[in-house]
């Protein structure tokens, strides 16, 4: 009943019904589900998914005005829904653009190949914030900088998924993406009966096995720890919750140190005990107060040491945010060119560097209808959207943006597609995002879907839980008979 009342747009993509309103191929059982249930049932169901997330413990951390906030994860039931047979495509996708984003970052610090051939300026690349002239002449094992990587991809009003950035250096948001299926399972128990649904439970897995192929011992379980800034930390409760899905150490620096011998050891209550590889999440710069900020607590001293003699493995390497940076995301379809021979299969949003005089003309001229980002934000601070800004906050934009033209990209207004999210009184659609994971070892490896985002606020774009949005469960739905 109540998504018999439900609006599409002709400009915006909905995921799961047609302009005519019809469900789109393969989601008729969704569709019938939802036009059948009241309000009643449905609030129903997302009391016992807020119950479930209460009782569980899933949280993030907001800063605010100085405060630490932990919030209950917010989730919305009805799920987004993707066909395997388009979702095959996506993946080859993923896996083309990683392979060659770790060709890229490990070409930069050691023969420079790709700026020699002025594919990529070699000024973009040194001013970048998180290029680590530390890290020059190493080379870790495969040739793989970024073990863990966390694309965002978009769906414009034409169908088309585009890449909207890449996460390379500490990628959040995984544990969440599984938290999401439990709790569909809990709530939507029919709909798994409908669908086959690819799985999602066997990730940490494939992360443990990914980390392992990077330890410098042959060891079929090597010592793998997850190293976390503390409770404090806004993803504290995915580093622990990924440690005991793998099986790992949780451990804060304090709980390690570097032998006289080279090699990082854990301290146990039955000694010390040696490290092979550490997933860490913390910042480059709190790495090791040996070679970055002096001051750090988080890290270890002499880490970096022993990581550059191969005797113990950082998954996510030190230096791989260098292809963090928005500026250089603008270069990745070239690289894909240049190291893979390859078209590629996953398109950019078209984008405009700042720091080009075309280019800053241009964005200066047409702000007002753009998305301005900084280079190395995360979480959607600093973002600027032009409709419905101030004067004085676009001419504040416009300041910062000469003030420090590489530090900005601007790109033109995506209208996000949109799925049904329950709502207060009734199912209304909202703008979302997707964030898939993708593992690179000695072999790659991508979710079966990943993190949808949802814009909660009506109209709004931007879909980061610290700005404000949710989430949702992704289904990535083997084609049935049943389906239709």
């Amino acid at each position: 009943m109540e998504l018999n009342n439900y609006k599409t747009s002709s400009k915006i993509f909905d995921e799961l019904l047609t302009q005519k309103n019809r469900a789109r191929h393969g989601l008729g059982a969704l569709a019938r589900f939802l036009k059948k249930s009241s309000l009643k049932d449905l609030n129903a169901r997302r009391h016992d998914a807020e119950l479930a997330i209460r009782t569980m413990g899933i949280t993030f951390t907001i800063y605010s005005e100085g405060e630490n906030i932990d919030r209950e994860w917010p989730f919305d039931i009805i799920p987004r829904t993707i066909m395997k047979s388009e979702w095959q495509r996506v993946e080859i996708g993923l896996k083309q653009r990683l392979t060659a984003l770790n060709l890229f970052i490990n070409d930069v610090y050691n023969d420079e190949k790709i700026l020699k051939d002025k594919v990529v300026p070699r000024d973009i690349v040194a001013s970048s914030r998180d290029f680590r002239k530390e890290c020059v002449g190493v080379t870790p094992k495969f040739g793989v900088w970024a073990h863990i990587c966390g694309t965002d991809l978009i769906r414009d009003t034409d169908g088309t998924l585009y890449v909207l950035e890449d996460n390379l250096r500490v990628p959040s948001g995984v544990s969440y993406m599984l938290e999401n299926r439990n709790i569909s399972k809990r709530v939507m128990p029919e709909l798994f009966e409908d669908y086959n649904i690819l799985p999602l439970d066997d990730y940490p897995m494939h992360l443990f096995d990914t980390l392992s192929s990077i330890s410098p011992r042959p060891k079929d379980f090597p010592e793998v720890v997850v190293l976390t800034p503390g409770i404090y930390n806004s993803a504290y409760f995915e580093h622990s919750f990924l440690a005991q899905r793998m099986g790992a150490e949780l451990v804060e620096g304090s709980d390690l140190l570097v032998g006289d011998d080279g090699y990082v050891y854990m301290k146990t209550v039955e000694g010390l005990a040696r490290v092979d590889v550490i997933y860490r999440r913390i910042d480059d710069l709190f790495l090791d107060p040996e070679v970055f900020n002096k001051n750090s607590t988080l890290g270890v001293k002499g880490l970096m040491r022993a990581w550059k003699k191969g005797q113990v493995a950082l998954a996510n390497a030190p230096g791989a945010g260098v292809a963090d940076d928005k500026v250089i995301y603008t270069f990745v379809p070239e690289m894909i060119r240049y190291y893979l021979d390859e078209e590629p299969v996953l398109p950019n949003v078209p984008s405009f560097i700042c720091s080009d005089k075309t280019h800053l003309q241009h964005v200066l001229t047409n702000i007002e209808n753009m998305v301005v980002k900084p280079a190395n934000e995360s979480g959607g601070y600093g973002m600027y959207i032009g409709p419905g800004k101030s004067k004085r906050h676009t001419a504040e934009m416009k300041r910062l943006i000469k003030s420090n033209p590489r530090n900005y990209i601007a790109q033109p207004i995506i209208n996000l597609s949109t799925v049904p999210t329950l709502c207060e009184s009734s199912i209304e659609p909202r703008h979302v995002d997707l964030r898939p994971f993708i593992l690179q070892g000695d072999r790659s490896f991508v979710t079966a879907g990943g993190l949808t985002r949802v814009a909660l606020k009506k109209g709004s774009l931007v879909v980061n839980s610290s700005q404000g949005g949710g989430s949702k469960d992704t289904w990535i739905i083997e084609d049935t008979k049943r389906s239709r």
